[in-house]
């Protein structure tokens, strides 16, 4: 292993310190990217290799997986322009006419049972090539796994529904993820549910959690616990890049459900709760989370809950804490909205970019 380290998370990802440099590789089939906060090693890693296997060199990371990463002064920007654009060719709206958001306000999706069907298989198609682009486009998440649900027998109303998401698309092909360079490391969770919404199942996560709540703040605190676990796995993710978070705020708006965190307590209206659904209570007490109040306005996975207006959802898509970067979505690495039998739950993990600069 010539000293490299394999990731405890990602078994894919191979890190070495060398004399307080950090070397990166990370391999995807036959695919390999790797970086160091010393060019020289980069370069070196890159001969060496060469030598052992036949393989080209491209140079400077700019695509990979349908996804371009543009690295300028400031930063590194990570879009799919180019998959987006040939998606609307793909299912002919490449000449569509843009809309600035991607579902109405208005617009409550359902089985639609006495509809008139349209083509399974096209549907599927579009469903499949927009949860593909979600991963660097969290604005359109919500939307897209909604209208994945119907999947199986979709309708007129689903397909104009997917639509529309296209017709966003085509107002808004090159947004993406911006990392700024220096960046303080920062990890927060925001956490958020839409109580009795859509009743629909539907998930963005590797693990679905069904469960009926009987209360907002209910839902609110089960959606916190789902953010505390994926608070752990990032920190976990984060220690494979010698980075040790401490507690990380993970920001409620629900009064109610912060309470419930914090007081062990049992009352009437909480002793119902499946145990299972307290460890985020344990978490909060060792100090590996913090619950903390956020003003609903401030509430970031609003964005992954809800159809929003077009003001409120082009200040949430932009960056936090109030930085103009022109198509820039958001400056963060992890995104996550999960659906869920009678409730929503919209999470997010913002994590900055690491202080070392990758080559």
């Amino acid at each position: 292993m010539q000293g490299f380290k394999i990731g405890k998370v990602d078994m894919t990802l191979f890190t070495k310190d060398v004399n307080g440099d950090l070397f990166i590789c990370q391999i995807y089939v036959d695919d390999i990217i790797f970086g160091c906060t010393n060019e020289k090693l980069s370069h070196e890693f890159g001969d060496m290799m060469s030598r052992e296997f036949e393989m080209s060199m491209i140079g400077e990371l700019n695509f990979f997986l349908g996804f371009q990463i543009k690295q300028v002064k400031g930063g590194i920007f990570i879009h799919q322009e180019k998959y987006c654009r040939d998606l609307l060719n793909k299912f002919k709206m490449g000449d569509c006419k843009p809309i600035s958001t991607p579902m109405s306000t208005n617009e409550h999706l359902d089985a639609d049972v006495d509809g008139k069907p349209v083509d399974q298989s096209t549907y599927r198609s579009m469903i499949g090539s927009l949860l593909y682009l979600t991963a660097s486009r969290p604005d359109i998440m919500f939307n897209v796994c909604l209208c994945a649900r119907f999947q199986a027998a979709p309708k007129e109303s689903h397909l104009t529904a997917v639509k529309r998401i296209l017709r966003y698309l085509k107002h808004t092909p090159s947004i993406g993820l911006w990392y700024p360079e220096g960046a303080k490391l920062e990890l927060l969770g925001y956490s958020d549910s839409d109580f009795a919404g859509y009743c629909v199942d539907l998930s963005w996560s590797s693990k679905k959690q069904n469960c009926v709540v009987l209360s907002t703040a209910e839902a609110e605190y089960i959606a916190a616990g789902a953010c505390c676990a994926q608070i752990l796995y990032m920190k976990q993710s984060l220690l494979d890049f010698g980075v040790v978070c401490g507690s990380v705020p993970l920001l409620c708006d629900n009064e109610s459900a912060a309470k419930i965190a914090k007081n062990p307590v049992q009352h009437s209206r909480t002793k119902h709760i499946d145990i299972r659904h307290h460890f985020l209570r344990d978490h909060e007490a060792k100090g590996d989370i913090t619950i903390t109040g956020v003003r609903s306005k401030e509430q970031l996975a609003d964005i992954f809950t809800k159809p929003l207006g077009e003001e409120t959802f082009y200040r949430l898509r932009k960056v936090p804490e109030g930085h103009e970067l022109r198509t820039i979505l958001s400056s963060q690495g992890e995104n996550m909205c999960l659906r869920k039998n009678k409730m929503k739950v919209g999470i997010v993990i913002r994590v900055g970019q690491y202080r070392r600069r990758i080559s």
